[in-house]
């Protein structure tokens, strides 16, 4: 998919260029610039001050997904983050610090499945999968200029993981609404890992994530908590989650610490762990407007 047009268009010389009048954006990593050494630096401390060995070919994967977005991002908002070093911080070891406790919940299996609902510009799921790693990773997002850039990024790492004679994951973009892919019997319960970062509240993540986690599967949430008012906050936020949760399938809810967090520039990095122990009835999730008004059926 392109968001551009590529049909040959008039240019109005006395006026800059129109989207449409632009050069097709790239969609593949040749002659992207490489990440700047700042990114390096950053991107390599943070590794391993959160104790993870990455192969060459994962490192070159995430790296040409960071290229990617910074070529896109000049012409399309995919990311409030600019600098090559802020988007190895906010982002990529965002994602990366969970890996360790993520491996944990899923006991070192390499057949793992990941779907990560509101993906924007591939954050967290894309590093997750590379470095999980997953078998089979869908990176969800209803926006259609997101969801383009999602299927240029996957196809990059994937290049990536292929010309280093790496298996990499299948991913897969899909372009809906995680309610709707809810209703689709190929997607309703299917997955192993389903997370969610800068998606809402931990009730309205819990409850769009659980109908598309199977059973036995888990709802991972991204939150960050580094003072005691931001923990009150997201202590508040999981005792309102409860009746959603239960409602929708969950058992067992709990915050894990990611104390690599503090040492890598993200204090108080935390995932809130949802795991799914029943069939979640069909008419979860509801709709945004039931969600907002905060009762359940």
């Amino acid at each position: 998919m392109d968001v551009t047009d590529r049909s040959p268009l008039p240019r109005r010389p006395s006026s800059p260029l129109s989207s449409d009048e632009r050069a097709p954006l790239p969609r593949d990593a040749a002659g992207l610039p490489p990440p700047s050494p700042e990114f390096d630096v950053v991107f390599n401390a943070g590794v391993a001050e959160i104790g993870i060995s990455l192969a060459p070919a994962q490192r070159a994967a995430i790296a040409d997904h960071v290229r990617l977005l910074i070529a896109w991002n000049e012409h399309i908002n995919l990311s409030g983050l600019r600098a090559p070093e802020d988007i190895a911080r906010g982002h990529v070891l965002d994602a990366l610090v969970a890996v360790p406790a993520l491996r944990a919940i899923v006991r070192g299996r390499n057949d793992v499945t990941l779907l990560d609902i509101g993906s924007g510009g591939g954050f967290p799921g894309l590093p997750l999968a590379i470095a999980l790693p997953a078998q089979r990773a869908a990176l969800v997002d209803s926006i259609a200029k997101k969801a383009a850039f999602l299927e240029a990024a996957a196809a990059v790492a994937g290049e990536a993981m292929r010309a280093a004679a790496a298996n990499g994951p299948h991913i897969e973009v899909l372009a809906e609404r995680a309610e709707d892919l809810a209703d689709e019997p190929e997607q309703r319960a299917g997955w192993d890992l389903v997370i969610a970062r800068a998606v809402g509240t931990v009730a309205e993540c819990a409850e769009l994530g659980l109908p598309l986690a199977r059973r036995g599967g888990y709802v991972a949430i991204w939150k960050r908590a580094s003072d005691g008012a931001a923990r009150r906050s997201l202590n508040n936020e999981m005792s309102e989650a409860r009746r959603i949760i239960q409602a929708a399938g969950g058992g067992g809810t709990r915050l894990v610490e990611l104390e690599a967090g503090g040492r890598i520039g993200l204090p108080g990095s935390s995932l809130v762990v949802v795991r799914k122990v029943r069939p979640t009835a069909d008419r979860y999730p509801r709709s945004p407007g039931e969600r907002r008004r905060g009762t359940l059926p």
